[in-house]
């Protein structure tokens, strides 16, 4: 069990950030990896903050990892072999099919509800 906790803050220009802090006693040095497809990816920079009380994690996504689907990534602790968090980016066109197919479901619906909605209008004046 990992001690440490990993808070997501933002994912910009290519680059996922979270905040890293240790719950419990003593000092430690963070020992993280990412991997993407049980790779380890390179660049993973782990930043001490000017206190000490918490680490800014930076994951730079390759963009030879960018590819259509969901790709997912994994970030743990090394030295518990503790998951801490992931995260995974969805494009291309698996994903435009899925919310083209919902939001023809939508049309639809809301296009029977207006029927539905005029009738009533009709039947009750």
């Amino acid at each position: 069990m990992s001690n440490l906790k990993l808070t997501k803050t933002r994912l910009f220009e290519g680059v996922w950030e979270g905040q890293l802090t240790h719950e419990g006693e003593g000092n430690i040095q963070p020992d993280i990896e990412v991997t993407h497809l049980d790779r380890p990816l390179a660049g993973v920079e782990v930043i001490e903050s000017e206190d000490g009380g918490f680490w800014t994690v930076r994951v730079p996504i390759p963009a030879e990892v960018i590819t259509d689907g969901v790709q997912t990534f994994l970030i743990r602790d090394r030295r518990a072999d503790a998951l801490l968090d992931s995260f995974a980016l969805m494009s291309g066109d698996a994903l435009g099919y899925d919310i083209r197919v919902e939001m023809t479901l939508l049309r639809e619906e809301l296009d029977m509800l207006k029927r539905a909605f005029r009738r009533h209008c009709l039947e009750t004046s």
